[in-house]
This record gives C-alpha cells, sequence and structure tokens, in this order.
C-alpha cells in the first residue's frame, strides 16, 4: 500500500538501518559477521629494529593475548597467529579481522600479503571466498605491527612531534565468517542513502532513490538471506537507469600518495610501501578492471631491494598495464627551492629507473602535494618526455581560487604543458557520492572540456583502495542523476582531454601556493646542505669530466656520483627539503648531506689529483705556490685565503681562467687596495675602488654608493643590514605557514652586545665585526667583509638561535624606486610585484628565490645575494631575505643551535643583467678551489670551456649517461634575451649533437665545430644541452 513518506524520518529510518552505531543488535550492519572464533595460539617479539620477515621469524616468541598493549613509538611487534578454522564453516567466507594501533603486514609463507590498518580502513585478510574441505584448516600468519600510525604518532595533534612513549592495544585477533550477501546490500543502501540526501529536495531522482532505499528496508527481514536477492533487485533497477549522453566523465584511477618522510623516518616508508602495494597487488588479482597510478621511483627502487617477491609481482601488473609508473621523478620533490640541475636530476634519475625497470618513461608529471611549483617547470617536463601534468595542491590556496581545472601551463621560456587539477581537490578519494558529485560541481572548465580525474585510496601515510571504494564505483559506473564514473588510466584520461583542448585558457607563470610559505625559511640546515650539496656535485662533476678528457687511466665515478645524487635527490622531497617533517628526518636528512660532502671531498681530491697531478708534485728546491680552480664558466679576479709554507693564512688576489685552473706564483696587486677607516662616531667607512661603504656601531649600513659617484643605494635616514624579528605564530600548519599578518609584529633588532670593531684593517680585505642580542636568548655576531676589486659587500652570519615562534629577517631599504622585484629561479628569474594592489599581488607577501634578489629603476639598481637562504620579500623599496625560524611541530626543536650563512648587498649600474649580479651571486656560491702546488715549469694557467656570450650560463659538464667516451654539457639563456653564443672548449671534441634532458640526441641536432666552438642559438631562459663526443 502507498504511504504518505516524511522525508526527515525515511531517511533517518534508512540510516539507523546501516548504521554501526544504533541498532546493531537487529539493524542489517549487525548481520555483516557471522560465528566468530578466537586465535588458537597468539605470540610475540618485539624489537627496536626494522628486520627482515627471515631474522624475525627465527627469535624466541612470547605468548600474548588480546587487549595487551604494546610499545613505545617506533618500536616494531612480530606476532606469530595460529589459526584453526572450525570445519562447521564450510562454504562460508572466512576472514582473518585484526584490529589494533600501529600499522601492520599480515606474512603468509614467507610472503607479505596485506596491509592492516585501522585508520586505512583495512582490518581483515581474506583466508578463503568459500572453505572447501580441501583447503587447510590450520593456518599460520605473522603480523609484523609497527608502532606508528599512517600519520606517525603526534603527541595530541596529528603535526605535533611524535609521544616518544605512546602504547599500541590489540584489540582482536579473530576468525569470522563474513556474510557477502549482507556487505553488497549494505553499500547497494550507502550508495542510495548518499544519493537520497545529497542530489537535494529539488531533484526527482533524490526521491526515487530514498524510497528504494525505504522500500528495500521493508523488504529486507535481516534473519532471513533468502529476503536479500528481493531488496538487491529494487537497488539495481535504480543504479541500471542510465545516463544521457552530455554527462560529465570521472575518470577513477587508483592511488596512494606515500610521503617519502614525513611524520615517520625514512626506514618506516620502505615498510609503509610494501604494505600498501601488497594490497593493492591483492585488489589487482581479484579486481581486473582495477588500475593503479604510482610515482616515486625511489619508493619502486626500496620495494626492489626489500620486498623483491611483492616487486616481481608489481612488474607483471606495469607489464599488463594497470599497476601505472607515474612522475618520471626520482621522489616527489619540492617544486621551488631545489636548482634548475637539480630538478632535471629528478627526471633523469626517474625516467632511467622507470626505462631500465619497466621498458617505459612516464608521460604525465605527478606532483599533488607540493608546495607551489616553478614557472621553469614546463620547459624541463617537455625535457625529459613530459607533456601532462597534475596537480590538486593550489586548492589549498588561502587568499584566491585558483581560476581553472583543465588548462594549458606556460613557462618562463613559453614551454607548455596540459594541466589538470583533479575538480574534487585531493588526491585522496574514497570513492563516495559526495565526491563524485563535488568534481562536477567544483569544475571551472565547464563547457570546455567533460573529464576529470578522480584519484582514489588512503593517501599521505599509505595505505592505498579498499574493496569498498570499488564496490561503491561499480554502482556508480553509469546511473543517472550521478556523472558516470569509469576505471581509467592517466594516459586515457590526458588523451581525452587533449581532443578537448581547443578550448582551454593558458596560464603563464609560477603556479605559486598562497600557504605554506614558511617552508623557504623552516629548517635552515637543511637548505644549506641542500645548496651546498648541490655545489660540491657540480664540482666534482666538472673536475671528474675535466680529468676523463685529459686523462686516458681516469676513473670517472658513475657509480658512486649516482649514489650521491640520489641521496641529495631524495632530501629534496617535498616535506624534507621545506623543513616540515619530524626531527628523526632532519638527523637523516643532515646524516645525507654529511655523507654526500664527505664522498664528494674525496672525489674532488681524486679527480684535481689526475687532471692536476704534476703540478702537485714539490719539485726539489722548489718554492711554494698555489694552484686555483674555478669550476665557473667566466674567467674570475678574486681574493682567496690559501695556506703558506708555515701553515698560516694569506690572502691573495688571483685571477683563474673559466672552468680551468691557474698557478698563483706572485699573487696580483688590487688596483686600488681597501681602506678602512674608524671615525670619531664610532661608525666604520670602507671602500675598494669599486664600492664605499658606512656602516654604524650597530652594523648597520647608512651610506653604500658605487665609487665615483653620489648615488645612493640607501634612504636618508634609514638603515640597510637591519635585523627585525617578528612574532610567527600561523593558524595550524606550525613548520608550513608564516601569515600574512606577522607583517604588524616587526621589532627592528636594536640591543647591541659588542659595538662594530675593524677586524681585518683592509690592503687585500677589509672587514669590521660587532654582536647583538636578539629576543630574549639568542646572539648574533657578523663580519661584515668587502674584498679588493669585489662588486659586493659580504655579510658572513653566525647565530645561537634559541627562540620559539619568532621570525628573524634582515632587510634592506633602498633608495630605488619600482612597481617590481625580480627573484632568481630555476635556470631564469622572474618578476614579483613589491605592492599589494590586487589580492593576487599581497597574497605574496613572502615568496622564494634562489641565489640573488633585486630591485632596480631604469639605469641603476641594488641586489642582494645569498649562499643558502630561499625566504624573501619585497615592500615596497625594502629588500628583506628570511633567515630563521623557530616553529615547534612537528619537531620542537627545529633551527635551535648554531647557524652560520652568508649574503652581500651589490648595488650596480644599468640592469642587473649587464652589471653581472648572475655571475657574482654564481661566485659567492662556487668559491675558487685553492691547492698548494709545486712551482714546477708548467702551463701557468688552463681553461677547458668558455661562452662568447655572459647572457649564456653553461651550468653543467658530465659524462653522458650512456657513453663514457661523450660528455654532456647544459647552458641556459639568463638575461631573458634572445642572443646566439658561441661554447669554445680545449678539450678533444670530434662531434657535437643537440639532445634532450635524458641525453637522447634531438632530431637534426648535429652542430658543426667551427674554430671559434660550436654557435648556439637561445630564446629567453632556453635550455641546451650537448652531448660532446670526445677524440680518445
Amino acid at each position: 500500500m502507498a504511504a504518505l513518506k516524511h522525508r526527515r524520518t525515511a531517511l533517518e529510518r534508512v540510516e539507523k538501518f546501516i548504521s554501526e552505531v544504533y541498532f546493531t543488535d537487529c539493524n542489517l550492519r549487525g548481520r555483516l559477521f557471522g560465528d566468530r572464533c578466537p586465535a588458537a595460539s597468539l605470540s610475540c617479539f618485539q624489537t627496536p629494529r626494522r628486520i627482515p620477515y627471515d631474522e624475525a621469524v627465527r627469535q624466541e616468541f612470547a605468548p600474548v593475548k588480546v587487549g595487551d598493549s604494546f610499545g613505545p613509538t617506533w618500536e616494531t611487534c612480530w606476532f606469530k597467529v595460529e589459526l584453526s578454522i572450525p570445519p562447521a564453516w564450510a562454504g562460508r567466507e572466512v576472514h582473518f579481522v585484526w584490529e589494533s594501533d600501529g600499522e601492520g603486514m599480515v606474512w603468509r609463507d614467507a610472503q607479505p600479503v596485506q596491509g592492516l590498518t585501522k585508520e586505512g580502513e583495512k582490518t581483515s585478510y581474506i583466508l578463503t571466498s568459500s572453505l572447501k574441505e580441501t583447503e587447510p584448516h590450520s593456518v599460520t600468519l605473522y603480523v609484523e605491527l609497527a608502532c606508528n600510525g599512517l600519520f606517525g604518532a603526534g603527541k595530541g595533534s596529528m603535526i605535533a612531534p611524535p609521544d616518544p612513549d605512546r602504547r599500541f592495544t590489540l584489540s582482536k585477533a579473530e576468525l569470522v565468517v563474513f556474510n557477502r550477501d549482507v556487505y553488497e546490500l549494505l553499500v547497494d543502501l550507502e550508495i542510495l542513502l548518499d544519493m537520497a540526501q545529497l542530489l537535494g529536495e529539488e531533484n526527482q531522482r533524490s526521491f526515487q532513490a530514498l524510497y528504494t532505499a525505504n522500500q528495500m528496508v521493508n523488504v529486507c527481514d535481516v534473519g532471513d538471506p533468502s529476503t536479500f536477492p528481493a531488496a538487491r533487485g529494487l537497488a539495481a533497477a535504480i543504479f541500471s537507469q542510465r545516463n544521457g549522453e552530455s554527462q560529465h566523465t570521472i575518470h577513477a584511477v587508483g592511488h596512494c600518495h606515500i610521503d617519502s618522510a614525513w611524520l615517520w623516518p625514512y626506514e618506516e616508508t620502505i615498510r609503509k610501501c610494501a604494505r600498501s602495494w601488497v594490497t593493492v597487488v591483492r585488489l589487482m588479482e581479484h579486481n581486473p578492471e582495477l588500475t593503479f597510478a604510482c610515482s616515486q621511483a625511489q619508493q619502486f627502487e626500496w620495494v626492489r631491494s626489500w620486498y623483491p617477491g611483492l616487486y616481481a609481482r608489481i612488474q607483471d601488473f606495469v607489464a599488463k598495464g594497470r599497476f601505472i609508473p607515474v612522475g618520471g621523478t626520482w621522489v616527489e620533490m619540492d617544486g621551488n627551492l631545489p636548482s634548475g640541475e637539480s630538478m632535471v636530476r629528478q627526471f633523469l634519475q626517474g625516467q632511467r629507473f622507470f626505462q631500465e625497470q619497466f621498458g617505459q618513461i612516464c608521460s604525465e608529471f605527478w606532483l599533488p602535494d607540493t608546495f607551489g611549483y616553478s614557472a621553469q617547470l614546463p620547459q624541463l617536463m617537455r625535457g625529459c618526455g613530459i607533456r601532462r601534468f597534475l596537480t590538486q595542491k593550489l586548492s589549498w590556496n588561502l587568499v584566491n581560487t585558483f581560476p581553472h581545472h583543465t588548462f594549458f601551463w606556460e613557462g618562463i621560456d613559453g614551454s607548455r604543458v596540459l594541466t589538470h587539477f583533479p575538480p574534487g581537490d585531493s588526491y585522496g578519494m574514497h570513492g563516495r557520492v559526495e565526491e563524485v558529485l563535488k568534481t562536477v560541481k567544483n569544475n571551472k572548465d565547464k563547457g570546455r572540456v567533460n573529464h576529470s580525474a578522480f584519484l582514489f585510496g588512503f593517501g599521505d601515510g599509505g595505505g592505498g583502495p579498499t574493496q569498498k571504494m570499488l564496490d561503491r564505483m561499480k554502482r556508480m559506473s553509469d546511473t543517472d542523476g550521478l556523472p558516470r564514473v569509469q576505471i581509467s588510466t592517466p594516459d586515457r584520461l590526458f588523451s581525452v582531454l587533449e581532443k578537448e583542448s581547443s578550448q582551454l585558457c593558458t596560464w603563464v607563470g609560477e603556479l605559486f601556493l598562497e600557504l605554506h610559505n614558511g617552508t623557504y625559511t623552516t629548517q635552515a640546515q637543511i637548505k644549506k646542505g641542500n645548496r651546498e650539496c648541490e655545489r660540491i656535485l657540480h664540482d666534482v662533476e666538472v673536475l671528474s669530466t675535466l680529468a676523463l678528457a685529459r686523462s686516458g687511466t681516469f676513473q670517472y665515478p658513475t657509480s658512486e656520483l649516482q649514489r650521491l645524487w640520489r641521496l641529495l635527490l631524495l632530501n629534496q622531497f617535498h616535506d624534507v627539503l621545506p623543513g616540515s617533517c619530524i626531527q628523526l628526518v632532519v638527523e637523516d636528512a643532515l646524516r645525507y648531506y654529511a655523507e654526500i660532502r664527505g664522498a664528494g671531498a674525496r672525489l674532488q681530491e681524486e679527480a684535481v689529483q689526475s687532471l692536476c697531478g704534476d703540478l702537485l708534485q714539490p719539485g726539489v728546491g722548489s718554492t711554494q705556490s698555489t694552484l686555483v680552480l674555478n669550476t665557473l664558466p667566466w674567467e674570475r679576479t678574486e681574493v682567496i685565503s690559501r695556506t703558506g709554507p708555515a701553515g698560516t693564512e694569506t690572502l691573495a688576489l688571483v685571477t683563474v681562467p673559466s672552468m680551468g685552473y691557474a698557478v698563483v706564483k706572485e699573487p696580483l696587486q688590487p688596483p686600488q687596495p681597501v681602506t678602512v677607516r674608524k671615525q670619531e662616531d664610532g661608525s666604520v667607512t670602507m671602500e675598494n675602488g669599486v664600492i664605499a661603504v658606512c656602516l654604524d656601531t650597530m652594523g648597520r649600513l647608512t651610506s653604500l654608493h658605487l665609487v665615483g659617484s653620489q648615488r645612493e643605494s640607501v634612504p636618508e635616514g634609514c638603515y640597510a643590514n637591519q635585523f627585525a624579528l617578528f612574532d610567527d605564530v600561523p593558524l595550524y600548519w606550525d613548520a608550513w605557514d608564516v601569515m600574512d599578518y606577522h607583517l604588524e609584529t616587526r621589532k627592528p633588532v636594536t640591543t647591541l652586545l659588542k659595538p662594530l670593531e675593524i677586524s681585518l684593517a683592509g690592503g687585500l680585505r677589509g672587514s669590521a665585526s660587532f654582536s647583538l642580542q636578539i629576543g630574549k636568548s639568542s646572539t648574533l655576531t657578523q663580519e661584515i667583509i668587502l674584498d679588493a676589486t669585489c662588486p659586493y659587500l659580504r655579510f658572513l652570519t653566525q647565530v645561537e638561535w634559541k627562540e620559539a615562534h619568532k621570525f628573524l629577517k634582515v632587510e634592506f631599504p633602498l633608495l630605488v624606486r619600482s612597481t617590481n622585484a625580480t627573484y632568481e629561479i630555476q635556470f631564469g628569474h622572474l618578476q614579483r610585484p613589491t605592492h599589494g594592489n590586487t589580492s593576487w599581488d599581497w597574497a605574496r607577501f613572502e615568496v622564494w628565490a634562489h641565489k640573488w634578489v633585486d630591485l632596480s629603476e631604469h639605469g641603476f639598481g641594488v641586489a642582494l645575494l645569498n649562499d643558502c637562504k630561499y625566504g624573501a620579500s619585497a615592500h615596497g623599496n625594502v629588500l628583506s631575505l628570511s633567515l630563521l625560524r623557530a616553529p615547534k611541530s612537528p619537531d620542537a626543536t627545529a633551527d635551535m643551535g648554531h647557524h652560520q650563512f652568508t649574503y652581500a648587498v651589490m648595488p650596480h649600474w644599468g640592469s642587473f643583467q649587464d652589471a653581472g649580479v648572475i655571475q657574482c651571486a654564481y661566485n659567492l656560491n662556487f668559491p675558487l678551489h685553492p691547492v698548494p702546488a709545486s712551482s714546477a715549469q708548467c702551463p701557468e694557467a688552463w681553461s677547458s670551456f668558455s661562452v662568447s656570450s655572459p647572457a649564456v650560463v653553461l651550468e653543467t659538464v658530465k659524462q653522458a649517461e650512456d657513453s663514457p667516451g661523450a660528455v654532456v654539457v647544459r647552458l641556459y639563456e639568463a638575461h631573458g634575451s634572445t642572443v646566439e653564443a658561441w661554447l669554445q672548449t680545449s678539450l678533444p671534441v670530434q662531434e657535437a649533437t643537440l639532445c634532450d634532458l635524458l641525453e637522447r640526441p634531438v632530431a637534426g641536432g648535429c652542430l658543426r665545430l667551427e674554430q671559434r666552438g660550436v654557435r648556439l642559438s637561445f630564446t629567453p631562459f632556453r635550455v641546451l644541452s650537448l652531448l660532446l663526443v670526445l677524440r680518445r
């Protein structure tokens, strides 16, 4: 009989019928499991180490019981579980149910078979789908339990520092009969209930779904399974009503974003990968339609090394096109701070790994969770065989909503890539009605494209897809009122988008994330380690390549360099280099940097020994001289510090040719020595014939100008090199965020501990030092240094940092007016506003840069250079460099302790390009290498490479990956100009070819070798790579 229905009561009736909380004694949910049976035997062995299965099972196991607790945090418990299935369960589906805190892995017959996490909705392992007499009824399993959750072990909140004393309780370990028919009905009802609630009262389908669900409750007798098919038939009738042709299509792809380290250490990530991926493989075996997109070559390499059996199964599914490598990079790196060359190596190492292991490279760049994206990435992607990009992080913008979900992204050189942000604004969907409706409603490009991505699976801490997610989506594959949901692949999605792309808009320049701007500064030691190790590997490669080219016996350290690069690339993961990780990860990262420094120094010494061995042998009665190496592609005249015969440090002014060396016997005399004078009021003036400065007793610049000009850089009554301390309390993401309101809390640092005193009186170098107190308990000591002939003033800074929630910056107010400042990025630069006219402008109150920032008006400007800082800002006429933060989560000790860093200020005539700011910033970051030598008869100087145009930087010289007799050189146009340049070399080159960033020769890329070298054509910010084959 038809009855009037009240919408709310009908909805709640269905809710209660499937509730996990209410009426479980008489509702459908309460019938999901039938009989239960405890484990026959349960024993455990605990260890602080992460050990392999073979070692674990040989240990002494002691009896334990359900209800026991284990720990503390980061320990590992191995459980031996003996099960005996009752014969009466014949024909039934039997699950082993395990519920505990922590992350578990089931091992059976010495192989991992299933990940277990309450947080990831995986608490059972299917022993059999229908128990047969012939199947074993006695089973022994091992459960490896990590004493940490999917999201680590934060004390009180997810991102709080880990609680070292957390205990992990085992609450269930039993056999159960699983009623599959009840489960299927529950999923039907869940989807119908969601349609009823979410399609809204104005929608006909909402009522159809509600009335059908209500009728199913009427039909269904929970105690009589014979009534279930009729109820399921009612649901099937709704699900089989099809969509019209214009309906949006959702491309669902399984995914499991695993942070390579974050709230857990690297070592735990190896197990997270195994737990997540073994679950995916198991799901694939039971769901032939499932596809899974998986990024980060490093994680594949971990699983290959630690879980070879699982890896072999993954390789099979990769070959079938179902387990899909994506991204093409070694890790999902930070998108702002790695150098241009580091980003190339992310792709080079990643794509080569995927090619070697799976016979394919990735066609999509995949970076869903990184804190902004450099405007140089499109060119780098295209150079590595990638024309498609997927992310979603800009949905986190605090101020402005990004205007597109599918668009072309154009980089600073004009390269374009097709870019897609899944409109559901997540990479961890659960296959729910609410999520597919949001995907359609939220899509900013309606009318332009009618397809979008839907990445489903638990992520960040691993977990991945579940059976229930798949079962939900099966019911939504083509159901009227909902978008079409098809299990798809990234390639299928992008192929459709490419066909529909004629109406898409283009976004030019960086994809700046309006959040997490504190990550440019947090964990300064990691930032410094990154910059230093990038330099070390650059220098080792240059010197090793030159040694290789000049010696038939030198062995290029190919495998060792790959190992060191991979360590550096791993540390560029988007929660490590940004500093948003726990203390354990920081310790690992700093250990890896120390490893690169140590091994790099060894390799450099070997290369120099091979390259210049004759010069390093002290001859009989020869006087001491110095060999000075220059790894940069231009001649340099600089003051160096060298060790004299008595072990004393002496200064010398030297000129060294580009990418080569000079033997220095008698140092040069400076055209004008440095003069340092103390004035009556305690201030100090310094001059070197290029620049002149005046410093007050607190080390602040009251005057800075180019010699021979009255053009002042510092405004009247202002102080440059002014330190300022800000309160730094974000809304939640402590290590990540610095908020706009921190600017309202500025306090200039004015507490003098030691006034400015001259420390070097002049000649080749002049300097003055002072000390300040910062905040309550921190101190800063600075030596301000001016070298002969040098166009910039250096600030060698030491800080003992003991603050909490404070942000230290140094400010340079300048007598320069410009609406934009220029910031160095990877292989180029870009401009950002110095004003806050629009919300897009003021949202960039704190930005990132690499080695320099410049504020120029026509004909004059001032640049700030640095050797390890990335955070910066320009407000009006004030350039600021961000020096130190003091967040307390997720690492309570972040940045505490000693810091040393250098920055410099450089006033200049003309544009920063013509003034050589770019070269000076390189010089500051890549010091000359002095080595004691004999003064035996030998060439006084040698240069391997030089470039005819100052607009072109020769960034990289390395051995080719695939041909030991060839060299790869990488150059880029740095000024933003169209230019022709000659690359000159003294190496025995017999052939030159253009190649891409993966070192594959470019069609028609053969270059003529001429008297002047190789002629190259550049457009603004273009990166070119050349393969040079050497004569042997």
